[in-house]
């Protein structure tokens, strides 16, 4: 059995990422679990200590493996999030 397959509001699977910038997936997770749960699940020092947008968006650019870790939060939190909203 495959896993539902879970799209966004324009359609496109959020898995893909599809339109979505690291600024919107930042600030996504900030608004959601805030920079002090973030730090815990993702423990870098752009998110633990005297955490910004800024730093951030430089330390994902730069990093990777980080920014598979944000990406794949974002995904997770989204995916559970339109899962729980009414089909339409």
């Amino acid at each position: 059995m495959t896993k539902r397959e879970i799209r966004d509001e324009s359609g496109h699977l959020v898995r893909e990422l599809h339109g979505v910038t690291l600024v919107q997936i930042i600030e996504y997770l900030v608004a959601n679990v805030g920079w002090a749960s973030l730090g815990e699940q993702i423990p870098v020092n752009c998110f633990t200590s005297n955490p910004s947008v800024k730093s951030s968006l430089t330390f994902l650019r730069r990093t990777p493996w980080a920014r598979e870790k944000v990406e794949g939060l974002y995904v997770a939190l989204r995916e559970r999030e339109l899962r729980k909203q009414p089909q339409g």
